[in-house]
């Protein structure tokens, strides 16, 4: 019995077990029912969600690992001279980007290595670009005018699999004159600074961009500048174009066409060869800048991919300062030139008169000190104070004068304010009166004072750019135009002086005696049949009480030499002011003019002469065929 219940206790647990392993089964099948059906439902849901629901943002996401945004960068404006003639222009080179989007900075270092470039200025950069917030697609340059040698580089490691970013664009990069010529007309270009993208007049622009720095290139950057293009290609795995997605052209900034005329320009730099000082030539008519020179110059060439850091020290420390263009920028005492404009102011205010004559045995004493003159010029009046450059007669006339009347003939002239040339940077000198020293010294004016400002020494500085508009404003009558560089700039209108003529035709003609008549000064600057009128200046920069204490006159100390000239006398034509730094004697700048005057009127009379004539050759035989000539074999035939 026992046994018999032992038998059904064992089948009943073995069809317990039996019953349990069949529900643990169907739970595991029906739990990898739900996990599939789950699985699914999710793949489904995500296949709407890419097909349907949102196909354009996963398509822009896939395109994007086989897209490249390419610059296509706008070339600049020519530069040209009045005559068309190319003064800046554009060549083909190659510029090496990374792009951004697939940019990895571990890749930076082998990049610099295999091109040569200085790494931690290579990180620097690509952080200053994702500093200043750059648009993503906008890649980074980071080498210019690329080799043979680099270019082959490139083309062998820009595939997917070594440097992706790695993209080279064809550019067209300034090319300017050699020598440095009309270096600080033109200006530079360059890439733009932090600096200046905080200002107003860059705030449209880029890290990276480049744009005018300096001269007519700065001047004028929005319209030499064009619209930069972009392409967008596709690229396989290799980094190898496919196809182009989308194109969009360059347009090419404008030429720029200028008022210098390159013959008139390449004489005045070749009269300051190795020296120091500036030429500026203006039509007195028009305030148009024919030439305009600065030396020592700099080579704008090595701006025009991003220049050097050696290259920017050198010109940086360079005492000679080769960055400043000392025709709109050199602030210097006009010396002896500045007698014309005492001349007329004396006359103008009624201070003297044609019966004015002084003695001159050397020098005079104003106020207890003698001022010394330059020589003995004897009995002087009006015309030969003028002619020969008597120190003591203008003393004389400073001394009659109120220095605010001396003050207001200089700046009817001109002076002491910037003449608004199309060109960054001028400076505008300093005409000294009663106000201004009250402003800037807090001392009141001393008639003494007069004396020195008289022959254009003490506190007056003027620029040459303001000699040269002075100078010719007066030799056309009393009328000032706006010196410009560029023809069709908005100009001020012309400015008209209150002068009696009289006054005026009596400073020109003791202009032409320094030029044309024994003992003028300006002698050397006198041209066969040309009526050449002009002024000759000697600036100290230190005083001859020092050099009399024995104060050693360094090199760079000794006085500045100034002449101002035009020509005609009757209806100028042009004005020519020069400043030769350190150059001593105004007689040396002299011959500086007189060449400039003579490239011009050369160039007048050549272009003057009958041009020979082509001959016509009537339009029917210019559609006719040739006749072939027929040879005797074919004769014989």
């Amino acid at each position: 019995m026992k046994l018999h219940l032992g038998r059904e206790d064992g089948q009943a647990s073995a069809n317990q077990l039996l019953r349990d392993d069949a529900k643990f089964a169907a739970q595991k099948i029906a739990f990898f029912q739900y996990l599939t059906v789950a699985v699914f439902l999710f793949l489904i849901t995500g296949f709407w969600d890419l097909q349907i629901r949102n196909p354009e943002v996963y398509q822009e996401r896939a395109l994007e690992n086989s897209v490249k945004s390419i610059p296509v960068l706008a070339p600049r404006g020519k530069i040209l001279d009045r005559d068309g003639r190319v003064i800046v222009d554009n060549h083909d080179s190659f510029t090496l980007y990374l792009s951004r989007e697939n940019l990895k900075m571990e890749h930076l270092r082998p990049i610099a290595e295999g091109l040569n470039i200085d790494y931690d200025g290579l990180v620097a950069r690509v952080r200053r670009f994702q500093s200043r917030g750059a648009p993503q697609y906008q890649p980074i340059a980071i080498k210019e005018e690329l080799t043979p040698g680099e270019l082959a580089f490139v083309d062998s490691h820009k595939d997917a699999n070594t440097f992706p970013e790695l993209e080279v664009v064809h550019v067209q990069h300034r090319l300017y004159p050699r020598d440095g010529l009309a270096a600080h007309v033109i200006g530079y270009v360059g890439e733009v600074s932090e600096a200046e993208l905080s200002t107003p007049e860059f705030a449209n622009f880029h890290q990276g961009d480049v744009i005018g720095k300096d001269g007519i290139e700065r001047q004028y950057n929005d319209q030499l500048m064009g619209v930069d293009g972009q392409r967008r290609v596709e690229v396989d795995s290799y980094g190898n174009e496919r196809h182009v997605l989308d194109d969009k052209e360059a347009i090419p900034g404008k030429n720029l066409q200028l008022t210098i005329d390159l013959d008139l320009q390449a004489v005045a730099e070749l009269t300051l060869e190795n020296r120091r000082g500036a030429v500026v030539a203006l039509d007195p008519r028009t305030g148009e800048v024919l030439a305009m020179v600065s030396r020592p110059a700099f080579d704008p060439n090595l701006f025009a991919g991003r220049i050097r850091s050696k290259d920017w020290k050198d010109l940086v420390d360079n005492p000679a300062h080769p960055l400043m263009n000392r025709a709109i920028q050199a602030q210097q005492a006009p010396g002896s030139t500045f007698k014309p404009i005492m001349l007329l102011a004396g006359l103008e205010t009624g201070a003297i008169d044609d019966n004015f004559h002084i003695s001159c045995p050397g020098g005079a004493t104003f106020y207890g000190h003698f001022y010394k003159c330059w020589g003995k010029h004897g009995t002087v009046g009006l015309h030969e104070g003028l002619v020969h450059s008597c120190d003591t007669f203008f003393y004389n006339v400073g001394n009659r004068m109120d220095i605010d009347d001396i003050a207001h003939y200089a700046e009817m002239v001109g002076y002491g304010h910037k003449t608004g040339i199309d060109l960054p940077h001028e400076a505008e000198g300093v005409v000294p009166s009663r106000r201004w020293k009250i402003r800037t010294q807090h001392e009141k004016w001393f008639a003494g004072e007069n004396i020195s400002v008289a022959i254009g020494q003490g506190a007056t500085t003027v620029t040459p750019i303001q000699m040269a508009s002075a100078i010719g404003g007066i030799a056309i009558g009393g009328m000032w135009f706006q010196p410009h560089l560029v023809p069709e700039v908005h100009l001020l209108p012309a400015r008209r002086g209150e002068v009696n003529l009289e006054n005026v035709a009596k400073v020109i003609s003791g202009m032409y005696g320094v030029v044309n008549e024994p003992g003028g000064t300006g002698w050397r600057a006198r041209l066969p049949g040309i009526d050449v009128c002009g002024k000759t200046g000697s600036a100290q920069l230190v005083s001859n009480s020092a050099i009399k204490a024995g104060f050693k006159v360094a090199e760079d100390m000794k006085d500045n030499a100034w002449f101002v000239g035009f020509a005609p006398r009757d209806n100028p034509e042009i004005v020519v002011a020069a400043f030769f730094e350190n150059g001593v004697h105004g007689q040396l700048a002299a011959p500086i003019v007189r060449d400039v005057l003579k490239a011009y009127f050369d160039k007048k009379a050549r272009l003057a002469q009958p041009q020979p004539q082509i001959a016509h050759v009537p339009t029917d035989l210019l559609h006719q065929p040739p006749t072939l000539p027929v040879s005797s074999a074919a004769v014989n035939q």
